[in-house]
């Protein structure tokens, strides 16, 4: 089976480990992700911010490279390009002037039909049906799902199922055999962009939702977000220092979990990348 995959900037580079796991769970699922040829920056956080013409154009670009590539359906693991692809794929459907400019400057047609999915959407679609069958150690950790803002939001356009306290990462965490907490801060805002302009108040909104997993009892927090993942991990030092104490609760991506869930070792799911060490393994 083959699916097309669109990585984005992260997973290639500060986040490969999220395409090492993503990669590795679908080859033994027996599941193949076509990446995109030649696909472009998203322009995620940036673009949109400074230039709607360009912010539209860019991830119209990857759209209509997935096209001419012959791919259907889109796993977008990244959670802001999941955002500015779908958002992209909306405003051209409700604009067909936008969408003629949009075409005209890229020179390249684009039907703007394909099914985008974030990587719980694909999850839910290839993984879940059969995660009793591809499970061999199961995951049994209690863990703060984290979605983060981009993944349920806007609702309009998303159409999540419970957006304000989703649950689908809860339900598959559930199936490796995992304990989700019930906890209050699961779409709450980490500080996204703001992780390396306003370090402070990444430590400030990140230690905010740390500080709430490890007091509701969690053991490992679990995101599928490149952006969540930095700011929760990479700028602990900057969590501590707001919070005036050593957290050490690590964050992993829910393909990390999965992979470890399948059976495989600690390296191939990427976790000797992280900042804060994932001290714990999965229970035989």
């Amino acid at each position: 089976m083959k699916i097309g995959f669109y990585p984005g900037c992260s997973l290639t580079g500060s986040s490969r480990e999220y395409k090492e796991s993503i990669l590795a769970i679908s080859e033994k699922a027996g599941i193949e992700l076509v990446e995109i040829s030649d696909w472009n920056c998203c322009g995620a956080t940036a673009a949109h911010n400074l230039n709607k013409e360009l912010s539209v154009s860019l991830p119209a670009r990857n759209l209509a490279l997935a096209e001419s590539d012959g791919i259907e359906e889109l796993v977008v693991p990244c959670a802001a390009c999941f955002n500015r692809l779908v958002m992209t794929q909306h405003e051209l459907n409700e604009d067909e002037k936008l969408k003629s400019q949009i075409t005209e400057k890229l020179q390249m047609p684009l039907k703007n039909k394909i099914k985008i999915l974030n990587v719980l959407q694909y999850l839910e679609d290839y993984f879940v049906p059969r995660l009793e069958e591809l499970i061999k150690k199961p995951f049994e950790k209690e863990v703060a799902c984290y979605y983060g803002c981009l993944l349920v939001r806007p609702n309009q356009v998303i159409k999540a199922n419970r957006w304000e306290d989703p649950m689908s990462m809860d339900v598959i965490m559930q199936k490796l055999g995992a304990k989700p907490i019930d906890w209050a801060f699961k779409t709450e805002c980490c500080g996204a962009g703001f992780s390396m302009s306003k370090t402070e108040i990444v430590g400030e909104l990140s230690g905010k939702i740390v500080r709430n997993a490890v007091n509701q009892g969690a053991k490992a927090i679990v995101v599928a977000c490149p952006m969540c993942h930095s700011n929760l991990d990479m700028r602990r030092p900057a969590i501590n220092s707001y919070l005036k104490t050593k957290i050490e609760v690590p964050v992993m991506y829910i393909t990390q979990a999965i992979a470890l869930a399948m059976g495989m070792s600690e390296k191939e799911a990427g976790l000797q990348r992280h900042f804060v060490p994932v001290s714990f393994s999965v229970n035989c």
